[in-house]
């Protein structure tokens, strides 16, 4: 059976910032509650996510999160793996986790082909790629897209913060993404 007659599925708490020909696409589990307020990505005042954006070069200056939608002008888009919950991870119902969530974000994904899709907590990545996973690179892609798994920014995560994560992805973007210089051929 599908959906109940006249209820319309539930709105997307924050609207996804994609587009094409975006280096990376970080991924949330869901909006937390602040920023469901905000309407504004990683708005808690103790969540570190733009201060690490800054600290690690993929934003040449300390954005807040009323500007989140500059980060396209840096190539940098934003989603969440559940669009209609907002909360802490372990808020988010599982069942919120089911394939039609994990096929939206694949679907996204191949849709605008970002170099990477970075998952900013352990609980997201692993809902998404199915079981229990380490910080860093996967082995898995999306057609030509990496994926990776970064330390939650969330103040209420600040016993696995591991800056050193998020510098060796802002590494690994900037070498994939580093473009050389065409020789000129002069007589």
């Amino acid at each position: 059976m599908g959906e109940p007659v006249g209820l319309s599925p539930a709105p997307d708490v924050l609207q996804d910032l994609l587009e094409d020909s975006l280096n990376v696409v970080l991924c949330g589990m869901a909006a937390g509650t602040a920023s469901a307020k905000a309407r504004a990505y990683y708005a808690h005042k103790q969540n570190k996510f733009w201060k690490i954006l800054y600290e690690t070069g993929l934003t040449p200056a300390l954005l807040q999160p009323h500007q989140c939608r500059d980060l396209l002008q840096h190539r940098i888009g934003l989603t969440d793996l559940v669009k209609t919950h907002s909360g802490m991870d372990h808020q988010i119902p599982l069942s919120e986790l089911r394939l039609d969530a994990r096929s939206r974000l694949s679907n996204s994904v191949a849709a605008f082909r970002p170099k990477f899709l970075a998952f900013t907590s352990k609980a997201a990545g692993q809902g998404f790629l199915g079981g229990k996973r380490e910080y860093g690179e996967q082995a898995e892609r999306i057609a030509d897209t990496r994926i990776w798994i970064l330390p939650s920014t969330s103040g209420a995560a600040n016993g696995s913060w591991r800056p050193e994560v998020w510098h060796a992805f802002a590494d690994a973007v900037r070498a994939a993404t580093f473009v050389v210089p065409a020789l000129s051929r002069d007589p």
